[in-house]
Parts: C-alpha cells; structure tokens; sequence
C-alpha cells in the first residue's frame, strides 16, 4: 500500500495544472459603468475582449432581472493565465484563504482595486474597480469527460480535492494560507 501512494506522487498524470483563469467584474449596471469595467478587464488581459454576464435571479430591490447584462468577464488559458495568476497573486500578497478553494479543487479570490495589479496605473475617466480571479485546475487526461466521441467521467484518482488543490499552491505559488 505504501508502494502505491509513493508511486501515485510521482506519476505525470497526477500532475495538477492551471486550465483556466477568469477575471469577472460585476458593474450592477447596463451603461458607461459597465464600459469602463469592460476596459479594465481589457487592460488588465492585453486587449482581448471581455465577455457579456448576465443576471441569472430576480432582484427587484436591485431593479435585477435574468437576462439582464450586469457584469463582464475574460477566460484565459495557457502561459496568459499562468502570468495573470501570479500578479493577482502578488497584489493579494501571496495570502489566500482555505476557504476560497472548492471541493473539486478550484479556487477563488477578489484584488479590492485593480491598481494594485503591477503595472497598472490609475485611469480618473473609468474609475476603481475590483474584480474576481477564479481558478479552474486540472490533471492529465480531463479531456475524456469533454471530448466528442465517448465522452466518460473521471476517475476517483483523477479528480482533485480540496487538499491537493491548497498543496499545489503552496508549492507552486509560495502562497500561505489562513
């Protein structure tokens, strides 16, 4: 048995990875608001084009209705996010907290002002705005559950848990969590 769990650490398809990061931004609001939340998100992603997000509940304290356009967000992948990861990461002062990670082994933050983020500087005609750094990670072979032909769930190995996810940032990120 304990050959098995010494052999489990070292096997590449144990290995976890970033998937994806998304930066949302939730404005409240249809209108110039919202534009400038666009803009920064576009700042902040080297000019790639955020994504529309919709109310989902009926809030009528909030004037919120499903459907309508309140907030944006950007998806990144690969090399960007990793990047991306690590300045957001920076800004929060490389503390997070156990309990911003899932059961599935996803983790979530908030940066209070993107000025914060290195490199950015204050722009007086859009604003302060905060944002949210969600992060989906990953092992080898995820795909099977998303592929076209035969698509099959994962594996109770496979899956990352809680525990896993806060061990590879620690590692990897130098993160310490509270």
């Amino acid at each position: 048995m304990a050959k098995d769990l010494a052999s489990k650490k070292e096997n590449k398809m144990r290995e976890i990875k970033v998937d994806k990061v998304v930066l949302h931004i939730c404005a409240g609001e249809f209108g110039p608001k919202l534009d400038n939340a666009k803009k920064i998100l576009g700042l902040l992603t080297n000019g790639r084009k955020p994504a529309d997000a919709k109310a989902k509940v009926k809030l009528p304290k909030w004037g919120l209705r499903p459907g309508l356009i309140i907030g944006s967000k950007v998806t990144l992948r690969g090399k960007d996010a990793e990047e991306l990861l690590k300045k957001s990461l920076k800004a929060k002062g490389y503390k997070m907290s156990k309990r911003s990670f899932d059961d599935s082994g996803n983790f979530a933050f908030g940066i209070k002002e993107y000025i914060d983020i290195e490199g950015m500087k204050y722009d007086p005609q859009t604003g302060v705005f905060g944002f949210d750094v969600m992060v989906n990670l990953k092992r080898r072979g995820y795909s099977v559950k998303h592929r076209r032909l035969k698509p099959t769930t994962i594996g109770r190995l496979a899956k990352i848990k809680k525990e896993d996810a806060q061990e590879f940032v620690v590692k990897k990120y130098n993160v310490t969590l509270e």
